[in-house]
């Protein structure tokens, strides 16, 4: 079974899948403290949904910023405290970062929501699901058959279709969004259609840093080449093949495997 983590891996590097499986025999906490930052955006995702009930129309943009704001920050330390317990490495700069984003967040949606309660003539309550539709967060997909699985960030449900939502806290390219991302996303549109018998036109990738939401068309060369990716990756996986790559400064010099990848 071949787990979207590794896909993600492999486009990033193959070398790093091919230390991950083959030669580090140390336990790797980075996935777990992915898992456990990705939870919190979630759980602060929820609590500005559960804050913007209370806006109303004739509020001002910085009561509504303030009234989002409810909570965010002793939610955002009590949790922090909790992960740094499990003694998986977060730091205060990711703190930090995980904060100015929920920030730059409730900044570019309280603009969104005064001027859509303008246009609208409505309050906050009324156009929830404009801004907060119908969601799965977290979401187990694996099709026995594909040998395929992996946790997808979000799924919107909207008139019955089923869209897959990838969040990510790297830059985003100046156009679209990067290959790798593409991958995984149409990856998960395929479990989501063998899960629920449906099909999956379109997926989104959330690029948080930036607030922006871009498309990604599950299109016939996209599926194609998940499949060729998962060729790769059972190579190296399952038959141990030794990847070719070609050093890239701006990934080797921050990886955790530059030493042993160098010898």
């Amino acid at each position: 079974m071949i787990n979207i983590s590794s896909i993600k891996t492999h486009m990033y590097c193959p070398m790093k899948l091919y230390i991950q499986n083959h030669v580090d025999t140390n336990e790797n906490d980075d996935y777990q403290l992915a898992i456990e930052i990705k939870k919190l955006k979630i759980d602060i995702f929820d609590l500005i949904q559960k804050n913007m009930r209370k806006i109303k129309k004739d509020m001002g943009l910085v009561q509504i910023e303030q009234i989002l704001s409810q909570n965010i920050d002793s939610y955002i330390k009590s949790t922090a405290d909790a992960i740094i317990s499990m003694d998986l490495g977060l730091n205060n700069e990711q703190i930090n970062q995980i904060i100015d984003e929920a920030y730059f967040n409730i900044k570019i949606t309280s603009l969104k929501i005064k001027q859509a309660m303008t246009i609208l003539d409505k309050n906050a309550f009324a156009i929830i699901d404009l801004f907060f539709p119908n969601s799965m967060y977290s979401y187990l997909l694996k099709d026995s058959q594909l040998e395929l699985i992996g946790m997808c960030d979000k799924i919107e449900i909207i008139d019955g279709k089923y869209y897959p939502i990838s969040i990510k806290s790297s830059n985003p390219p100046l156009k679209g969004v990067w290959d790798q991302d593409a991958i995984e996303l149409v990856a998960y549109a395929i479990l989501l259609e063998e899960e629920f018998e449906t099909e999956v036109f379109v997926g989104f990738v959330d690029y948080e840093k930036i607030g922006d939401r871009r498309p990604v068309v599950m299109d016939v060369n996209l599926r194609k080449g998940l499949f060729e990716v998962m060729r790769e990756v059972k190579e190296i996986t399952d038959n141990k093949k030794l990847p070719n790559v070609r050093k890239n400064p701006r990934k080797c010099d921050n990886c955790e495997y530059k030493d042993i990848c160098i010898k």
